[in-house]
């Protein structure tokens, strides 16, 4: 496939693929490195920023939307429930120059989330969504506003046709849809179909197909399959961020994907938590916060359950060091270590506010209040 260009606002995103906000993992460092595979192409977005916590300059949060120099455009993914709160926070990241990009976050499944109305369960009351949009496209100015979404609440509560009409209507720039509802979480299979339809429904923007793309293969197949603008890449890219590389390297038409040894994966993971400790000004916190990769870094190699078990509990470089050298550092890449990975849990009972289903045009009882006060997740 020739490489594609896709447009968010005046920014030029070549080969048209996106790392999808995954809180606790697409912090600076993890962009860095997928940036560094794919040579600085694509776009990286930071993980969920709260918008009262960025109106409130929450400690973390304010570390959270800390870009590398080298980033642009810098995208950051706002999560919020109240239309005056996105509007603030939204009027903040212009005023101080804090981005280039934003997006919103109406796709995340997370009962912490959905529960107090925010996330993928927000669509289904349609002037709440509208009332938001509307505040982040007027107060964006010059920066485009893209959102990302899920099909629906459930099966019976589908909104993502109703969504991309709404957000065509307010300004919105394009359109991620994540091919799955609320209930499914990261269970069964994407739906593409609906990324297809949607591309149909809204012709007018750039529509970007998100769920189970795990290769560069999957990618190209999605565009083809669907006719969407752009992929949006978020679990595939767990302990692989070489699989940027893949991407850039598939869109434009060559086939040299990344098959490292062990011993290239554990130089890599060795990178992100130096990386990590650096951000966060402490190496055995780096340590700490890169334990929850290890799994994803070392599936399907030969390592055992007891090397697995120290590795999870490193406290410092040298602890990860000293483990990974114990390793047969020779094994080739594993057939086992491409396909899904992350959460796949299935169906999932929704979290949602008391009586939310009710009336799909009424939003009161969202207030400020519901807001979350914390970033990232």
């Amino acid at each position: 496939m020739a490489a594609s260009t896709l447009s968010i606002g005046p920014h030029t995103v070549q080969p048209p693929v996106v790392l999808a906000p995954m809180a606790g993992i697409t912090n600076a460092p993890f962009r860095t490195l997928c940036r560094e595979f794919s040579g600085g192409k694509g776009l990286f977005v930071s993980e969920m920023i709260t918008t009262r916590a960025l109106v409130e300059r929450n400690e973390k949060t304010m570390q959270l939307i800390h870009f590398d120099a080298s980033e642009t455009p810098r995208s950051i993914q706002l999560y919020g429930v109240d239309p005056a709160t996105v509007g603030k926070a939204v009027r903040m990241i212009v005023e101080e120059d804090l981005a280039d990009h934003i997006d919103l976050n109406f796709g995340c499944p997370v009962p912490k989330v959905t529960r107090k109305g925010g996330g993928s369960a927000l669509p289904y009351k349609r002037n709440l969504l509208r009332a938001i949009l509307r505040e982040a496209v007027g107060g964006a100015g010059d920066l485009p506003v893209t959102m990302k979404m899920r099909k629906g609440i459930d099966d019976d509560h589908i909104t993502y046709l109703d969504a991309g009409r709404i957000a065509v209507e307010e300004g919105v720039t394009a359109i991620a849809l994540h091919g799955r509802t609320t209930a499914q979480h990261y269970g069964g299979t994407a739906d593409w179909d609906s990324i297809a339809r949607l591309k149909e429904h809204v012709p007018e923007i750039p529509v970007l197909g998100n769920g189970d793309i795990w290769s560069a293969d999957d990618a190209l197949r999605m565009m083809r399959e669907t006719g969407c603008d752009g992929v949006v890449v978020g679990r595939g890219c767990l302990g692989r961020p070489w699989l940027f590389g893949d991407l850039v390297a598939a869109f434009e038409g060559r086939d040299d994907l990344a098959r490292p040894t062990l011993r290239e994966v554990a130089a890599v993971m060795v990178r992100h938590a130096t990386l990590l400790g650096e951000w966060l000004n402490d190496e055995a916190r780096g340590v700490i916060d890169f334990r929850k990769h290890v799994a994803w870094y070392l599936k399907g190699f030969s390592v055992g359950s007891e090397m697995r078990k120290r590795l999870a509990v490193a406290a410092s470089l040298a602890d990860l060091e000293a483990g990974l050298s114990e390793l047969d550092l020779e094994q080739e890449w594993p057939a086992g270590a491409d396909g899904p990975r992350g959460r796949t849990s299935g169906k999932n009972r929704v979290a949602l506010p008391d009586g939310w289903l009710a009336d799909p045009y009424d939003c009161a009882g969202v207030g400020e209040e519901a807001e979350l006060d914390t970033s990232g997740g």
